[in-house]
């Protein structure tokens, strides 16, 4: 799979008078397992909302391999594979309805989404599902079938917004586990926003971002030793002084 790196370059946004994000910039890692690390309210749906389009840039720019998202939408978009925070699966048709409504929304013909389908189903060990109804499945297999829908158009970057939300520690490790290693072995740009720490591994490319704010961007463990911490929760704690966030 080609990797494609995105640029966040001088983005603020902000709603009405109140500051979501000021003056953010950084390059993600191509091809790598990215975390997007911050409290709840930090910025990072926000920022997940500028980079799909969901929210119209106000100032800066983004670009995926070189392309500005607000010169050519239509290119970036087709790079992106997204989960977004809340569930988006209809709930009364099948794991496969589901799929195939995705698919012809990219323009895929019927035996290219049944293949894409079929493939995509068997990595997340889903395919005997595909003709239950989305409402009867837990929500770790729902999870599941999400990824497998953003990956189901073969984009060069999959983002993941708070994925993990409301599963039970198993499954959340389960789904961070098979995120990772689609990363490593397809060669997949992951972008990973999550609050919990526990879901970051050492070398892990990592931003933290706080109160709008980019506060460190490196791997996980140079984070770490940069600041003298012990591990990422110290070192979490130490920028943003928020212990208590730290623990979560």
């Amino acid at each position: 799979m080609n990797t494609a790196s995105i640029e966040v370059e001088n983005v603020r946004f902000h709603y009405g008078r109140r500051r979501a994000l000021d003056d953010i910039t950084f390059t993600l890692v191509s091809g790598a397992f990215n975390a997007l690390l911050g409290p709840n309210g930090a910025g990072k749906t926000t920022l997940f909302g500028l980079i799909t389009r969901l929210l119209s840039l106000q100032q800066g720019d983004i670009r995926v391999d070189g392309q500005s998202m607000s010169k050519h939408p239509a290119r970036v978009m087709r790079q992106l594979g997204v989960v977004f925070q809340q569930s988006t699966l209809d709930l009364d048709l099948t794991v496969a309805q589901n799929l195939h409504y995705h698919a012809a929304l990219h323009g895929m013909s019927r035996v290219r989404a049944r293949e894409r389908i079929q493939v995509e189903l068997e990595r997340f060990a889903m395919a005997d599902r595909a003709g239950e109804k989305v409402r009867k499945l837990n929500g770790g297999h729902r999870r599941r079938v999400e990824v497998a829908r953003a990956l189901l158009h073969e984009p060069r970057i999959l983002l993941l917004d708070e994925p993990t939300v409301g599963l039970d520690p198993k499954t959340r490790r389960e789904l961070n586990d098979h995120v990772h290693e689609l990363s490593h072995e397809q060669g997949l740009t992951v972008v990973w926003a999550t609050h919990l720490i526990d879901e970051v591994r050492p070398d892990d490319n990592v931003i933290i971002i706080h109160e709008g704010r980019i506060l460190a961007h490196a791997s996980s463990h140079e984070v770490c030793r940069d600041l003298g911490s012990p591990d990422l929760v110290s070192a979490f704690a130490h920028l943003t002084g928020d212990v208590e966030a730290a623990a979560l």
